[in-house]
């Protein structure tokens, strides 16, 4: 057992900072927009006209975000490198009819959103946070503190919920926020309390997030337990990647994504038009024709990072028995042969590459043929722009939990190697 390195903690430390203040994927996108903004990056509005030429610059489209450095000297044909993420992650988003009463208990009617491991958010202190749209047409992010709590059967009512617990989506998931009396509550007002009135919301999209706070912990603090490692752990890597860009021959992107989790079909999502739209005026402003904005495309490479699964200890037989990856052990090449992941053997060259320049071990992972595969955003995006792409990550437990696990070092070894892969 060997303490991290001091640049290791640090960024973990930083990641925790990050988590902290993104407990939606709207405020994980204007977190993203205010950390580059304070390193001299210019906010961009959709609706305006933009800047031409070499530059530092960030737009937010809902819950996704998505920087570029253009570097001095870039013209029409000047390929991309895009570090793709996500901002969401696995939970319960409030329905539209937010509170009802029940056996004298207030209750928050919540909608699953993605693939939860529903266990791991029972009896815990839970806010609402995301934002809301008022009459005058203005958008608020707003978060509560703990409010919420899905609560547990007891034992004593369930003697054999240690045999095998099973949760009923719509029963046994509404989390209950107060006594029910007789005068009116309601979950929504509380949610924007001090922020603005609720008679005047007219539209709403929040979601529940666990309040216990990310945390070092284990032998010589090696290990670190946080909510929504997936995937804000890969998408803070990257925006300290791109902060540490010093420039080059390619332009080099972050897109931050929303709604990876439930399928990426949405106007902010990899399947929608983000990225393509970006890209195209980014390549209008150095001046490229249709042609030179193919060839720069087909020169350009996305470094699709979402977290994986680490080797769990108990359950060894889940994963395939030559490729076991270890939290600790570095970031992961992830490789299906169903191109549920995008890696190639160019793919593979160049991350591998990546790695070796700057020192950071890297392991492969591949599934277990008798357990179906997962995905990201690597290869919608590979489909949707035709950009070659290859698919990374850093090895975790609990994925899908409410609060996931992973070793200090591999967050700072992705941000490593995701800077590596810009500085080519």
């Amino acid at each position: 057992m060997t303490r991290p390195p001091a640049d290791a903690a640090a960024h973990t430390a930083d990641l925790a900072a990050f988590v902290t203040a993104s407990p939606s994927s709207f405020h994980a996108a204007h977190e993203i927009a205010r950390r580059l903004q304070q390193h001299g990056f210019e906010l961009l509005d959709e609706t305006q006209a933009w800047p031409t030429g070499p530059g530092r610059r960030v737009v937010v489209r809902d819950g996704a975000a998505i920087a570029w450095v253009v570097p001095d000297g870039a013209g029409p044909t000047t390929p991309v490198t895009v570090l793709g993420t996500h901002t969401d992650s696995p939970g319960f988003k409030l329905k539209p009819r937010p509170t009802s009463t029940r056996a004298g208990w207030l209750q928050a009617g919540v909608e699953v959103y993605g693939g939860p491991l529903l266990n791991s958010w029972l009896d815990r202190d839970l806010a609402l946070a995301g934002r809301v749209v008022t009459r005058d047409g203005a958008q608020h992010l707003v978060r509560t503190g703990p409010l919420l709590r899905i609560p547990q059967l007891a034992i004593h009512l369930d003697r054999q919920v240690n045999d095998g617990l099973t949760l009923d989506k719509q029963r046994h998931t509404q989390p209950v926020w107060g006594l029910a009396g007789d005068g009116h509550a309601d979950v929504l007002a509380a949610a924007v309390d001090g922020v603005c009135e609720a008679d005047d919301v007219v539209g709403f999209d929040l979601v529940v997030a666990d309040t216990q706070e990310p945390r070092v912990l284990g032998a010589d603090d090696e290990l670190f337990a946080s909510g929504r490692l997936d995937n804000l752990l890969s998408t803070h890597a990257a925006l300290e990647a791109l902060l540490g860009f010093e420039g080059g021959d390619r332009v080099a992107v972050l897109a931050a994504f929303d709604h990876e989790e439930v399928g990426s079909e949405s106007r902010s999502g990899a399947a929608g038009p983000f990225l393509e739209d970006v890209l195209a005026r980014v390549r209008s402003g150095l001046g490229a024709d249709d042609e030179q904005s193919r060839r720069a495309l087909a020169a350009s490479w996305c470094v699709s990072s979402d977290v994986g699964h680490s080797v769990h200890p108990n359950y060894v037989e889940r994963h395939d028995p030559a490729n076991l990856p270890v939290a600790g052990g570095g970031p992961i090449l992830k490789i299906n042969a169903n191109q549920r992941y995008t890696t190639d053997a160019p793919g593979a060259a160049l991350w591998r590459g990546a790695c070796e320049r700057v020192g950071v071990p890297s392991q492969d992972f591949v599934s277990n043929n008798a357990v179906p595969c997962g995905s990201t955003i690597g290869p919608i995006t590979a489909t949707r722009l035709g950009i070659r792409t290859v698919d990374v990550g850093a090895p975790i437990l609990s994925m899908h939990s409410a609060r996931e696990l992973c070793a200090v070092v591999d967050p700072w070894f992705l941000a490593r190697a995701m800077g590596s892969v810009l500085a080519g």
